[in-house]
C-alpha cells in the first residue's frame, strides 16, 4: 500500500474562488451567506443562501464549454484547472494512469429546472442540450475531455457525503496502485427556486443563518460551490518535487440503515472508527474534527453523541468546528470544501472557528467547540460527512512536515 498525498487544490466557493481567497476568508471568519436573489419576496421561510459571487464562466471556460457546461460543471472545470495548475499533475502522469472521481448529488438543476418550467407553463420545446447539461456526471466528463484523462472516471451521488465518498474512493485507487494519480472532489450548484422550495418544505433551513452546535441553532443554510484535489503517491510526489499539502491516511464508510433523513449516531461513529482503523491511529491522537455540523437541532445533537462514542473522555477537550456557518451547506460538494478547511488547518497550524457561534450548546458536552481560531501543532484531523439516507464518509488527514 502506497502513502497518498494531496499535491494540489482548487475551489470555487461562497468565501473565495481560489484556495488563497478561501483560506484568507476562512481564518478571518468572513461569511459567504448572502440574500437570495432568484426567489419572489416572501415566497420562502428563509432569505439567505451561501452563493458564489464574482464568478464569470468566460474567465475560466472556452466558449464551447460555456455553451455545454451548466453552473455546477463550470465550478468543477474551474476548480480542476486550479488543482492541476498548482500540482502540475497532468505534466507528470499519462491520461490512462489518472482517475477523475467527483461527487455531485443534485446534478444540473440550473439547466433542467428552467426548461421544465417553460415546458409546463408555455409548452415550449426543451433545449436540445438539456440532458448533457443536467447530468450529474457532466462535470467529470468535461474535465476528462479538457485534460485528455482516460483512466477510471465516474461521479458519486450519496447526497451530502458525495464528494467525501469520491475522495475516499480516489484515495483507495491511488493507494492500491490501480492508478498513479487522481483528481477528486465535488461540485454543486443547486440554488434554484424549486430546490429551495423543496428544502423549505423540510423545515431544515435556518430563517437567519447556519450556527452549527450553537444553543440557538435553527437550521442549515443552503450553499453551492466546488473543491477539487490532486492526489498521488507520496514517493512519486517527492521524486518530482511536488508541493505536498497534507497526507490522506484513512477513510471510513458506513450506512445507518435506519432512517431517510434522521442520522443514527451508531452509523456516524462506525464511519469515524473505520477511518481511524484504516489510518492506524488512536482516537487520542486526533487533534481536530471538522464536523458535518449542519446547524439543525437533531443533526448536531446526534453527531455530538457519535463523537462521544468514538473519543470517550477526550471528546470534552477535542477541538471541533463546522465551517458551514461561513460557506454554507453545499450539498454534494460539502465534504470536499470542508476537507480543504481541514487541510489548511493542518498546513497552517491554525484550526478554524465555527462561524457565527457565540453561545455553544453546553448540553452537547463538547467543551472545545471553536468560537475563535486556535493555534495547534496536531498531526491528525478528521473530516466528517453524514448524509441523508444514513450514508456516512469520514476522511483522516495527517499533517505533512518536510524533512
Amino acid at each position: 500500500m502506497r502513502r497518498v498525498v494531496i499535491t494540489g487544490a482548487g475551489c470555487i466557493t461562497a468565501i473565495g474562488n481560489s484556495v488563497e481567497a478561501f483560506s484568507a476568508n476562512l481564518f478571518a471568519g468572513v461569511t459567504g451567506i448572502r440574500e437570495i436573489e432568484n426567489a419572489p419576496p416572501g415566497s420562502l421561510l428563509f432569505s439567505k443562501v451561501a452563493r458564489v459571487v464574482d464568478f464569470s464562466p468566460a474567465d475560466w471556460l472556452m466558449q464551447s464549454q460555456v455553451q455545454l457546461a451548466e453552473r455546477s460543471s463550470q465550478f468543477a472545470i474551474a476548480s480542476a484547472r486550479q488543482a492541476i495548475s498548482s500540482s502540475a499533475l497532468t505534466n507528470h502522469y499519462a491520461g490512462e494512469d489518472t482517475a477523475v472521481i467527483f461527487g455531485c448529488s443534485a446534478g444540473g438543476r440550473t439547466a433542467e429546472e428552467p426548461e421544465t418550467a417553460r415546458l409546463y407553463t408555455q409548452g415550449t420545446r426543451v433545449h436540445p442540450l438539456t440532458v448533457p447539461r443536467a447530468m450529474a456526471s457532466a462535470g467529470t466528463s468535461l474535465v476528462c475531455m479538457e485534460h485528455a484523462i482516460t483512466g477510471p472516471a465516474y461521479t458519486v451521488s450519496t447526497a451530502c457525503a458525495s464528494s467525501a465518498h469520491a475522495i475516499g474512493q480516489a484515495f483507495h485507487m491511488v493507494r492500491s496502485g490501480m492508478v498513479k494519480a487522481a483528481l477528486a472532489g465535488g461540485h454543486e450548484a443547486p440554488l434554484t427556486y424549486g430546490f429551495m422550495k423543496s428544502w423549505d418544505s423540510l423545515r431544515a433551513v435556518s430563517p437567519t443563518y447556519c450556527r452549527p452546535f450553537a444553543a440557538n441553532r435553527d437550521g442549515t443554510t443552503l450553499g453551492e460551490g466546488a473543491t477539487i484535489f490532486s492526489l498521488e503517491a507520496m514517493d512519486a510526489a517527492l521524486d518530482r518535487g511536488a508541493p505536498i499539502l497534507a497526507e490522506i491516511v484513512g477513510f471510513g464508510m458506513s450506512s445507518d440503515a435506519t432512517h431517510i433523513t434522521q442520522p443514527n449516531p451508531s452509523g456516524s461513529a462506525a464511519a469515524m472508527d473505520r477511518a481511524l482503523r484504516d489510518a492506524s491511529i488512536k482516537p487520542h491522537e486526533v487533534g481536530y474534527v471538522n464536523a458535518h455540523g449542519t446547524g439543525t437541532e437533531i443533526n448536531d445533537r446526534l453527531e455530538a453523541q457519535a463523537i462521544h462514542s468514538v473519543f470517550g473522555e477526550a471528546a470534552t477537550t477535542l477541538p471541533i468546528s463546522s465551517t458551514k456557518g461561513l460557506h454554507g451547506h453545499a450539498m454534494g460538494a460539502s465534504g470536499a470544501i470542508e476537507l480543504l478547511a481541514a487541510v489548511l488547518a493542518l498546513q497552517k497550524g491554525l484550526l478554524p472557528c465555527a462561524g457565527g457561534i457565540s453561545n455553544p450548546d453546553e448540553t452537547l458536552g463538547l467543551r472545545c467547540l471553536l468560537r475563535e481560531n486556535k493555534v495547534s501543532t496536531t498531526s491528525y484531523a478528521l473530516s466528517n460527512s453524514f448524509a441523508f439516507g444514513g450514508l456516512n464518509a469520514v476522511i483522516a488527514l495527517k499533517r505533512y512536515l518536510s524533512s
